[in-house]
């Protein structure tokens, strides 16, 4: 069991485009391609084992040790800063971590500002930067409501093409960081296990540079 490497992929379009870069880079796995609902799905001639999970849960099982490696958005790493090694950018599942309000919206200069977000700690990391005093609302779902209603003055979320924001007739005013999926590993794998997790970045480095 210990001999392969453990490797979460996030459920979901994500998690189906990393196995494609994978499986192209040697590490296939046949069955993870087959219909059904298993979770856990293992290639020992390749030495590899795949499960999926929850995305904003990879980090977790990397951290904690139940994966050697993952692939997460850079906005969970940013969020909950779990303690792994980040190795590689992957180029996939562009978006970016942005502020939007309604579009007459002016900051009201002298007040607490109101943001309502799924992403409390980017928020908090990124206001404190500016000195600005805010009131965090943490929402989790239909964060474009918020400006809307009077709930909050902006909110902070992941921005993609933009085109729910237009609908609602809300608007990016900054972008606080590029958003993509990252390669990342446990600490303690990396130590005991550096050649074949290595062997595995850099067959997805090649895929990656292929691409760009």
């Amino acid at each position: 069991m210990n001999s392969m490497i453990n490797i979460a992929l996030p459920k979901g379009r994500l998690g189906e485009k990393a196995y494609a870069l994978l499986k192209n880079s040697g590490y296939d796995c046949p069955a993870i391609e087959e219909p059904g609902r298993k979770l856990i799905f293992e290639n020992p001639k390749k030495g590899v084992r795949y499960f999926w999970v929850k995305p904003s849960d990879v980090a977790i099982y990397v951290e904690r040790g139940a994966a050697d490696m993952g692939i997460v958005g850079k906005d969970i790493l940013l969020e909950y800063e779990p303690d792994v090694y980040e190795l590689l950018d992957l180029h996939m599942g562009k978006c970016r971590m942005a502020v939007a309000g309604k579009k007459d919206f002016r900051d009201p200069v002298g007040q607490t500002l109101k943001v309502a977000t799924k992403f409390p700690n980017i928020t908090r990391n990124y206001y404190s930067g500016k000195c600005r005093d805010i009131d965090i609302i943490h929402l989790n779902g239909s964060i474009e409501l918020a400006p809307i209603l009077g709930l909050s003055h902006v909110i902070v979320d992941i921005v993609e093409t933009g085109t729910t924001l237009r609908e609602n007739d809300l608007t990016v005013y900054e972008e606080i960081v590029p958003i993509s999926a990252r390669l990342i590993a446990n600490i303690a794998s990396y130590q005991f296990k550096d050649g074949e997790i290595n062997a595995i970045r850099n067959g997805l480095l090649q895929q990656v540079e292929d691409k760009l």
